[in-house]
């Protein structure tokens, strides 16, 4: 895809005024630039408004950014390299936030070449494009839980000096292979780059792929949901403003040139699918009609991020719990969500 509608603006010129987010119109990355725009930030959003999920819901959200002066949106797929690098070039950013990617675990087994496109072409697209910027302009880019595979819960949860190396998803491979290529574009070419391992972000306009989401479509429609694992898998929810607030302490300290560092953001607090299923029940006012089904190829068994490192970097502490964010969901899911 190519660049569509760019709106330049003089007072965007110089990297004291811009930060690029790209996956604007994604679920963190809106959420990300709303609050960025919220604190005086100027933000330029990069998003190809793909068909993954309901394009009308990316531009929707698209929508909600828009209604503030600072913010402006480009429709550009970041896999076109010279294209994303003239932007760059033309911006000189003082930060780049690279949300862009093809998400979803079991899709993943569908679709090979769209995660070979989006997270590896894409990644070293934006790799690239910021070491042509031959400045200190930081970069700060979402890799995922799923890199740590499948591996049982311990007292300590998921750090990020555990070995990575046994991946249970395709995803979790092109993720793992995002740090490595920053690991090597930040000893090579001093840039300086922060990966943030991301913990099952859930919250009101998020993705309708997510079980959570899904969950709730099918509760509403009064139509059964399978829990595979017998429901018994794990994971670390964490609400989406809790999300934000961690992107944004890790964008306010930079690691400097030469360095590439990486953090867990999770809530630190794991819960079982079914039991995360009577909560949305909960909120929802509704009972689910559940289907027991095996675990699916590439799911794992939980996952249950280790925080301390974020903690000292930025006083990262999750706020949310996590009935009273499936609550703020649900309302949303039941309001403006309904349209989508």
């Amino acid at each position: 895809m190519i660049t569509v509608g760019f709106l330049y603006r003089p007072s965007w010129h110089g990297a004291d005024f811009m930060i690029v987010l790209t996956g604007a119109a994604g679920f963190v990355g809106m959420h990300v630039a709303e609050r960025l725009l919220v604190r005086g930030e100027t933000v330029c959003g990069v998003d190809d408004f793909n068909a993954y999920y309901s394009p009308a819901l990316k531009e929707a959200r698209a929508r909600r950014l828009e209604r503030h002066a600072g913010f402006s949106m480009i429709r550009l797929d970041v896999a076109e390299a010279e294209a994303f690098k003239d932007l760059l070039l033309r911006l000189k950013p003082r930060a780049v936030i690279h949300l862009a990617a093809q998400a979803g675990v079991r899709h993943s087994i569908s679709a090979p070449f769209a995660y070979e496109r989006a997270n590896l072409a894409g990644h070293l697209s934006v790799l690239e494009a910021v070491r042509a910027l031959k400045a200190d302009t930081p970069l700060l880019y979402a890799s995922s839980s799923s890199v740590y595979g499948d591996r049982p819960l311990n007292a300590e949860g998921f750090q990020e000096t555990d070995p990575v190396d046994a991946p249970a998803s395709l995803y979790a491979a092109t993720k793992r292979a995002g740090e490595l290529m920053s690991i090597a574009y930040a000893s090579l070419y001093g840039l300086s780059s922060t990966g943030l391992r991301f913990f099952t972000v859930y919250g009101p306009w998020g993705r309708p792929d997510m079980a959570y989401y899904h969950f709730a479509d099918r509760i509403l429609r009064d139509e059964p949901i399978e829990l595979f694992g017998e429901g018994l898998l794990a994971r670390d929810f964490t609400y989406i403003d809790d999300i934000v607030d961690g992107v944004l302490g890790v964008l306010d300290h930079p690691p400097g040139p030469g360095r590439h560092r990486l953090y867990n953001i999770g809530d630190s607090a794991p819960v079982t699918v079914i039991a995360m299923v009577a909560m949305l029940e909960e909120a929802l006012g509704r009972k689910a009609r559940t289907v027991m089904r095996p675990p699916q190829p590439g799911d794992v068994t939980a996952t249950f991020a280790n925080i301390e490192r974020l903690k000292a970097l930025c006083g990262y502490h999750p706020k949310t719990p996590l009935a009273e964010g499936l609550r703020r969901f649900a309302a949303w899911r039941l309001g403006e969500g309904a349209a989508f």
